[in-house]
């Protein structure tokens, strides 16, 4: 018709090549629960690996570690295992930031701060005695109120671009738990759950002092417990010691 403009787009000219709300939204939904199942999934076949692996080695304080490529094969599938559950809030996030490509590098990255963890630990351990595995035990417990401890944990929740980066403040975090793990029994599935649960919670949960404080506590009383009676304490010392 004569006076209208030729040009005018139309609303659904407007709107080409523009995706609609919902296909974004289903989009990112399905990215998310990719992500979310591919960790999961990662971590759940992890334990069973690490699970296969150290079935017959636990000998509490007085396990052997082997060969440095069978431990630390070993080491970060427990690492793995352990770790990525807590770890996906922040991976989920790395997703919505830098898309799923980002999600193996990120994760990578933060399971290669746990590798180096696990060749300090080749270098540094022996078998032990009880006193040693009970004054590592209290010193995790004094380690859980210690405002260095509360800097990595509140560290260990916020956004970051850096797996390695996370990794490092996640360590931090949970650094007196695992040395107890390293001191009661590195090759024991019991005391594995044990901290992996603990790991857990204090990635997912904020802190409070009414939870933080008996926890630490109560790992104290463990060491003090090593101390006091070392052949009650399950899984400690192997039959013949």
């Amino acid at each position: 018709m004569k006076g209208e403009p030729q040009n005018a787009a139309s609303p659904a000219a407007a709107g080409a090549g523009v995706p609609a709300l919902p296909a974004v939204v289903r989009a990112t939904s399905a990215a998310t629960a990719a992500t979310l199942t591919g960790t999961l999934g990662l971590a759940a076949a992890c334990w069973v690996v690490a699970v296969w692996q150290m079935h017959g080695m636990d000998m509490g304080i007085a396990t052997q570690l082997g060969s440095f490529g069978f431990f630390i094969t070993i080491w970060v599938a427990m690492m793995a295992a352990m770790m990525l559950p807590g770890a996906a809030p922040a991976v989920l996030r790395r997703a919505r930031t830098g898309g799923v490509r980002a999600v193996p590098l990120f994760a990578g990255a933060y399971l290669a701060v746990w590798a180096l963890a696990g060749v300090a630990v080749y270098a540094a351990y022996r078998p032990h005695g009880t006193l040693a595995a009970a004054a590592v035990v209290i010193a995790a417990g004094v380690y859980e109120v210690t405002p260095l401890k509360r800097h990595f944990r509140r560290r260990c929740r916020d956004s970051v671009r850096s797996g390695f980066r996370f990794g490092l403040c996640c360590a931090g975090s949970s650094l007196g738990l695992m040395l107890m793990l390293v001191a009661l029994g590195v090759m024991s599935i019991a005391w594995m759950a044990v901290i992996a649960i603990l790991v857990l919670a204090q990635k997912l949960l904020p802190p409070k002092a009414a939870v933080d404080v008996p926890l630490a506590l109560a790992i104290t009383g463990l060491g003090i417990w090593i101390i006091l009676a070392p052949a009650s304490v399950p899984g400690l010392t192997p039959p013949m010691l």
